[in-house]
């Protein structure tokens, strides 16, 4: 008997010892889970914040206090906690490896991202000095001009320069980008995919592009791309040709020297060919529609706030010949500038078809580290008091074209198949 009663109570005892354990295990899980809930989620009482979202506290008519979000303006100090919270998660749980820096810059991104502007983007200081040097009229990349459409975010190469990498690697215009580097580049905007393709002379890159249902890697060494961004000729009957490929800070000095050269010829009237130009630098094609007009609007814009500022013509001479002006879809931005403004003043024929319809200026603001900011900050407006933002300008004569005409390897114009072209010689010679 004594022996079954100290077998029971040993028993007891252990059972008993099982549960308290299990208990503590559990007392202590939730503890663990109350504690470290506490770490991510709670904001910091001692900075006096009593939520982690964008409030103002302030006090109604019977002394109660109330918080009330202010959508104009973010509460950084908000921001400050939930990204603290974000990186002790990702720190925490996250399994893969990690760049700090992307996590930063892809806050800045974001930020930028959710206005909903594709124009409006972050650059990196490298993305920044990259951007920079392009405007320049020259950048060390793979030799392409690239569009993106604002909806599908699709990025398209519409010209292969003839000097570049991608020439020599059989890459083509219409050859859409879907990748850079193994990164999938389809939602992201454009400036930043531009930056990723471009950097150091010598360094690969791999860009993967899709065309028609073909989908192949480019692997080729960046270079030193110097861009022509006028080319012209002398075409039959004494019209002169130029092609301006965008709006660069060396654009207006080379159409100047493009339109000297062609009257030292003997030039009896002009065709300024626009198509597939994505646009560019304000200040130029204000210069170069200065050229051409002795007076009057060139282009007016207007900011948030009703300020308008206006670019008015102030060259004593104007460009008094016949101008027919070729331009499709691809028109964008300083080409319906140029175009808007010399069909306003009654100095060109407008031929092709309805033009891209980007009627926004954006403004590029450096920031402290070397970073910058390009953001949409007015609309503009056509002599005649117009915004072709969202609708494009219409031409005068509307004509489909599926060939564009383009300068081959020897500097020669292949002008076979292009009837927009045909129809401006057309107009030009009656």
């Amino acid at each position: 008997m004594d022996i079954q009663e100290n077998r029971h109570s040993g028993a007891g005892k252990l059972f008993a010892g099982i549960l308290i354990g299990i208990a503590l295990t559990v007392v202590l899980g939730f503890v663990f889970l109350y504690i470290l809930g506490r770490v991510i989620t709670e904001p910091d009482q001692e900075a006096g914040n009593s939520s982690t979202y964008a409030t103002t506290t302030t006090q109604n008519g019977n002394g109660a206090v109330e918080n009330y979000a202010d959508p104009g303006k973010v509460n950084l100090d908000a921001v400050s906690e939930k990204v603290q919270a974000l990186e002790e998660v990702v720190e925490y749980y996250y399994l893969n490896e990690y760049s700090a820096t992307d996590l930063e810059n892809g806050i800045y991104r974001g930020m930028l991202d959710e206005l909903g502007d594709p124009y409006t983007v972050y650059f990196t200081p490298d993305e920044f000095t990259s951007f920079m040097e392009s405007m320049n009229g020259s950048y060390c990349g793979i030799g392409v001009m690239v569009q993106q459409n604002p909806d599908t975010k699709v990025i398209t190469i519409v010209r292969v320069f003839k000097t570049g990498p991608s020439a020599a690697a059989g890459v083509r215009a219409g050859d859409i980008i879907v990748a850079v580097d193994g990164t999938d580049v389809t939602s992201m905007m454009l400036d930043n995919v531009v930056s990723m393709i471009r950097g150091e002379e010598g360094t690969s890159v791999s860009v993967t592009l899709m065309r028609g249902d073909e989908r192949t890697d480019y692997t080729m060494n960046r270079a030193v791309v110097e861009v022509d961004t006028v080319m012209y000729t002398m075409l039959d009957g004494g019209i002169g040709y130029v092609s301006v490929l965008e709006f660069d800070d060396v654009t207006d000095e080379q159409y100047s020297e493009a339109l000297n050269d062609l009257l030292s010829q003997g030039m009896q009237s002009l065709i300024v060919d626009l198509r597939d130009n994505p646009g560019g630098s304000l200040d130029t094609v204000c210069n170069m529609v200065n050229r051409m007009v002795s007076g009057g609007t060139i282009v007016y814009t207007e900011d948030k706030y009703g300020n308008v500022q206006t670019e008015t013509a102030n060259d004593a001479e104007s460009f008094d010949l016949p101008v027919a002006i070729l331009v499709n879809g691809n028109s964008a931005s300083a080409s319906e500038v140029y175009t808007g403004a010399m069909r306003d003043h009654e100095k060109a024929t407008v031929i092709g078809t309805t033009t891209f319809g980007k009627g926004i200026v954006q403004s590029l603001i450096p920031l402290n580290d070397g970073s910058a900011v390009k953001v949409t900050v007015s609309k503009y407006f056509t002599p005649s008091g117009v915004c072709i933002h969202g609708t494009g300008i219409t031409p005068d004569i509307e004509v489909e074209s599926e060939v564009i005409s383009a300068f081959d390897m020897d500097g020669n114009l292949v002008t076979e198949g292009d009837a927009q072209l045909a129809e401006a010689i057309k107009v030009l010679t009656k």
